[in-house]
């Protein structure tokens, strides 16, 4: 899942469980929609990507680059989780926003499709729930 500075869900992408994050995280960036602005060509792509250290990688971070994104991921063994958790928290929120409907809580569809259907559902009422407060 990849969210903006405020937790609201930019693209979400399905995997199975044995598949470790990082390998989805291009898949799910270049998921993002266009962002529409009043004036200029719409921005299809965050200008910068915080991340946990997980994501830390050089093949990952050329490959942001390449994209117009200035990655903001934690160094392994050199910097320490404390200074990305004020960025991280919010995808965190967003996560535990999605866990309040039951049915993402515990995946109990056994097609992939039915299951990213209701992922899209959570999210649009996550939105919805950020406009309307």
């Amino acid at each position: 899942m990849v969210v903006d500075r405020q937790g609201i869900p930019l693209a979400v992408t399905l995997s199975a469980a044995n598949v470790h994050d990082s390998r989805m995280m291009l898949e799910t960036v270049d998921a993002i929609e266009p962002i529409k602005r009043p004036v200029g060509r719409p921005r299809k792509r965050p200008a910068k990507l915080h991340a946990d250290k997980a994501y830390d990688s050089k093949p990952l971070r050329e490959e942001l680059r390449k994209r117009g994104i200035t990655p903001r991921i934690a160094r392994r063994g050199i910097e320490s989780s404390e200074r990305l958790g004020r960025h991280r928290w919010v995808v965190e929120r967003t996560l535990s926003w999605l866990n309040r409907y039951r049915r993402l809580r515990v995946r109990y569809e056994r097609r992939a499709d039915m299951h990213l259907a209701f992922l899209h559902i959570g999210c649009a009422l996550i939105c919805w729930n950020f406009i309307n407060h």
